[in-house]
């Protein structure tokens, strides 16, 4: 535990993300530094991302479904994330899957888990991502069934043009014809645009190396800005958070604010 920053011993965290490695490249550093300071630190994915190959040959499906979820448990051991759960949805499918359902099971573990907040996607699901956007209305709809009695929620958002920079930061060093991509998504400038200016933010540099090693635990996705970027370059590249309060959920500061305010 760092000194002067707040104990969050008995404090809960729930972190709920669609895929393996939306977790490390959308709070990566925040879920280091609360488990860091005594928090325990839950992760729900809704799905194992086996969608990822592009195929539905359901033996390259299994093999990738497997690959990935062991690529998550061993980014969340460099994140400290002390659980990891999964809905077993099926992967890019959640648009054409009933969200009441899939709200329900996030309720579900909110109420069994109790966390103090709760973190996921904004509306723009970081790029348009259409599964975000489904886990962004269905945990938003989990948290205000159960009121303000519940958690507190917050929304991941990224600051316009920070992958853009990164990108363009690393690309000279890209082997001749590759494609500057990060976790699969070609477009730089889709995250963070139109996305709503944050209400917290976050400086994770001290643990952004952290954050790199847990997005290249994720071998399968992660692509080559992430694999040529140095530890010493993560703080200046992946060392900012955006964050922004849900207007449903528990009212008041949480112990997000406190953190915040350490740093």
């Amino acid at each position: 535990m760092r000194s002067g920053a707040p104990d969050l011993t008995g404090r809960t965290l729930l972190a709920v993300f669609a895929h393996p490695d939306d977790e490390s490249i959308a709070c990566g550093g925040l879920l280091t530094l609360c488990a860091e300071q005594g928090a325990r630190v839950i992760l729900l994915c809704a799905t194992r991302g086996d969608h990822g190959g592009g195929t539905l040959d359901p033996d390259i499906t299994s093999a990738l479904r497997a690959l990935r979820t062991t690529e998550l448990a061993a980014a969340a051991a460099v994140l400290g994330i002390a659980d990891v759960q999964f809905l077993d949805y099926r992967d890019a499918y959640l648009q054409a899957t009933n969200w009441d359902l899939i709200s329900a099971d996030i309720e579900a573990v909110i109420v069994r888990e109790r966390p103090d907040v709760v973190v996921t996607f904004g509306e723009d699901g970081l790029y348009w991502h259409p599964d975000h956007i489904v886990v962004h209305h269905a945990t938003t709809d989990a948290v205000e069934r159960i009121g303000p009695s519940g958690p507190a929620l917050y929304y991941v958002t990224m600051p316009k043009g920070a992958i853009r920079t990164l990108v363009d930061t690393l690309r000279p060093r890209l082997a001749d014809g590759d494609v500057p991509q990060v976790l699969g998504v070609t477009d730089a400038d889709a995250f963070g645009v139109l996305a709503k200016p944050p209400t917290l933010v976050v400086d994770v540099g001290r643990v952004a190396a952290r954050k790199l090693a847990a997005l290249r635990c994720h071998r399968s996705q992660a692509d080559g800005p992430l694999l040529v970027m140095r530890d010493d370059e993560a703080a200046a590249l992946l060392g900012i958070e955006h964050f922004r309060r849900a207007p449903v959920g528990a009212e008041g500061d949480s112990f997000l604010d406190r953190l915040a305010a350490i740093g």
